[in-house]
């Protein structure tokens, strides 16, 4: 909280005051890392682009994204509020915001609403875990493809589906 308070210039009990308790002052600034997210993934895509190429888009801006500030987006995940303390509407709606984005551009491809929820979490949590590996410099020591090769290879076989490129078996 002090290193917060010395960046804006402010002592850290106005900062409580004002907002709230850690978790409070937490969530606020997670808030606005997604918001800072969704403008960044927003600017990546490409009106006219076709539906794949805006969800590499998406891949490539959201890695960047978290290569650009590891720390404050580590916060995002990372902080653990009380058991007890349910999320706000704000926060969900801060996080929904991106999510939207993602599942609009995903539609085209993903029909059905509860497949493509289903996607946009599976595909935020994967691209989150080369996003920590690559930050956290573990996934080197995994492979020596970058973070971006991985992630685009992870979106165009989800996006293709298993079958795609297989030769069709006889008689199916």
């Amino acid at each position: 909280m002090r290193r917060l308070a010395s960046t804006i210039g402010y002592a850290p009990n106005s900062i409580y005051n004002a907002v709230g308790d850690l978790d409070a002052v937490m969530m606020r600034v997670n808030a606005r890392t997604l918001a800072r997210l969704h403008a960044a993934l927003e600017f990546a895509v490409t009106p006219d682009a076709a539906p794949r190429d805006k969800a590499l888009a998406l891949a490539d801006a959201y890695l960047g994204f978290v290569a650009a500030d590891p720390q404050v987006w580590s916060l995002v995940f990372e902080h653990q509020i009380a058991p007890d303390s349910p999320f706000p509407d704000w926060y969900a709606e801060a996080l929904g915001q991106t999510t939207d984005l993602v599942a609009r551009v995903l539609a085209p491809m993903i029909p059905d609403p509860d497949e493509r929820r289903q996607a946009v979490a599976a595909l935020w949590a994967a691209l989150h875990g080369l996003a920590s590996l690559s930050t956290s410099r573990k996934l080197a020591v995994l492979t020596p493809e970058s973070p971006r090769d991985l992630a685009r290879l992870l979106v165009r076989r989800f996006l293709d589906g298993p079958d795609r490129g297989r030769p069709e078996t006889a008689g199916a």
